[in-house]
């Protein structure tokens, strides 16, 4: 009857003892899984979560290791209770206890580790005394991709113990897996970045700029200069002439080139909308601002921002721009608290400044914070010479945008050469897209560039007395200036090219690719 009664006490004891692990084991998986979803860097919830098993579960000196993926060796990513450094200590594939359980994908419970032979101490972390338990953690692989290990306080209930821990070696999955998932994503996305930053600075590299005149020349120069302090630039000239594109290679080709290229057109929005548009607003500032919205200028911090049409702003609004350009701050509106930004400015206007300054619609102290280093980009009727070459340039990503081959002939080239081009390149372009949608067989010729509508300009009579034309006068036209060579050497080409300080070949390009038509005697 002793032994019965012994025998039922121990029972009734085992069965208190188990209750009172399961209820201890579900606070410390509630704990856990609060403890995962809390972020996603992974050492450091790992590290707060082998925090939990120690103070609720009693499991003492846990350890979570994962694979390597570049060298497929094991790569300790926590630890608890030995002040060791995570992320130092790296394992082979099969090395001690950790290794063991990697390779058989098995649970290993030992009742006191130093009876095992394979127990290393690599970490001097561990109790010798003490139960060990470690299991395999899986993420939907074939085989484990880590063991998370730990001593429980004592060797009472092992293999439940056992079963906790592949419990929340279950949730340490679902946490991995997620943590990866989301490095992957960050990777692609890194890479896709930096793919479009360098097709971008390749569109907008120096060696895409297409022009040789000298006025284009002048140009170049100087964005290679500027582009590489913050100095604010000032971009002038008529409307289609590429000041966008200029301002784009500045940014891509600058220090800043990693941040931000923030563009407005300053005419298309009123006084009220183009101070939010900048500044931003805080929510509630007038009706309809339903949220917060962070304005151009905080948006291109570190970075560059491009003002377009900045001539056509109003005087009240100057005084507010003038302010974030002398002291990089402004508030949004709505608000009082005062924002400091880091911004290049690149503006632009075709308006003629000096006048407006003159007139007073415009302020003199914004002209000068804003004509640190002016760029003035030249009329396309101005570099006759550059069209052949900007004309290709333009057929070949019209070509890319239709996916098909196109060919600009010898006489589409000479018609484009006696229109005036009051739109300059914009004009230029579209003139090329409309004859491209005109041609079924994909040749610019005339007849395709004429059916897009290209007005021809009238031939301008020959000049009789060229005595008084300098040729080396910068005012005078590419083509009036071959033409009086010509009639001052009597149209014999190659004393016109020595006037020119050309050689032969260049002058009897200039004829064929101006329109000129050679007299002969």
């Amino acid at each position: 009857m002793t032994q019965e009664r012994n025998c039922d006490e121990k029972k009734r004891c085992r069965f208190s003892d188990q209750h009172g692990e399961i209820e201890r084991h579900l606070l410390t998986l509630f704990h856990a899984s609060k403890v995962l979803n809390r972020s996603l860097r992974l050492n450091e919830t790992l590290q707060m979560l082998l925090e939990v098993l120690h103070q609720d579960a009693g499991m003492q000196h846990g350890m979570v290791t994962l694979l390597d993926p570049e060298s497929g060796g094991q790569l300790l990513c926590a630890a608890h209770g030995g002040g060791e450094e995570v992320c130092e200590v790296r394992y082979q594939r099969g090395e001690g206890i950790v290794g063991a359980i990697l390779d058989a994908d098995t649970t290993v419970v030992i009742e006191r580790l130093s009876d095992d032979p394979r127990f290393l101490d690599r970490l001097g972390l561990y109790d010798a005394k003490l139960p060990f338990i470690g299991v395999p953690i899986h993420v939907g692989t074939p085989h484990p991709i880590g063991v998370l290990a730990a001593q429980p306080e004592d060797g009472k209930l092992l293999d439940e113990r056992a079963r906790f821990l592949e419990m929340v070696a279950n949730l340490v999955a679902q946490n991995v897996r997620l943590s990866w998932q989301v490095e992957s994503e960050r990777r692609e996305l890194a890479d896709e970045r930096d793919q479009l930053r360098r097709a971008v600075r390749n569109r907008y590299g120096f060696n895409n700029m297409v022009g040789h005149t000298a006025a284009m020349r002048r140009v170049f120069e100087l964005v290679r200069q500027v582009a590489k302090w913050n100095t604010t630039v000032l971009i002038r000239g008529e409307s289609g002439t590429g000041k966008e594109l200029i301002a784009s290679a500045i940014h891509y080709n600058s220090p800043r080139a990693n941040g931000p290229m923030i563009k407005l057109n300053c005419t298309a929005l009123p006084d009220n909308l183009l101070e939010s548009e900048l500044f931003g607003h805080e929510k509630g500032a007038f009706t309809g601002a339903v949220s917060q919205r962070k304005g151009r200028f905080e948006q291109a911090d570190g970075g560059t921002l491009f003002l377009d049409e900045i001539g056509d702003i109003s005087g009240a609004f100057q005084a507010k721009l003038l302010r974030v350009l002398q002291e990089g701050e402004f508030e949004r509106v709505g608000g009082t608290r005062t924002l400091k930004v880091d911004v290049r400015v690149i503006a632009a206007t075709n308006c003629d400044l000096e006048r407006a300054v003159a007139e007073g619609t415009f302020r003199q102290d914004l002209y000068y914070r804003l004509n640190v280093m002016p760029i003035q980009m030249p009329p396309l009727r101005e570099r006759l010479e550059d069209i052949p070459e900007l004309a290709r340039f333009l057929v070949e990503r019209i070509a890319r945008q239709q996916d098909r081959r196109l060919e600009l002939t010898d006489s589409g080239i000479r018609l484009l050469l006696r229109h005036d081009w009051p739109g300059n390149v914009r004009e230029l372009e579209n003139t090329l897209e409309r004859a491209a949608v005109m041609s079924e067989d994909g040749r610019l010729d005339r007849e395709a560039i004429s059916l897009a509508g290209l007005q021809e300009r009238p031939e301008q009579p020959q000049p009789v007395a060229t005595g008084a034309i300098d040729l080396k006068d910068p005012q005078i036209d590419e083509r009036e200036r071959v033409i009086a060579a010509l009639e001052m050497s009597g149209w014999v080409q190659a004393k016109a090219a020595r006037l020119l300080g050309m050689t032969p070949r260049q002058i009897a390009y200039r004829i064929q690719t101006l329109g000129i038509e050679v007299k002969s005697f």
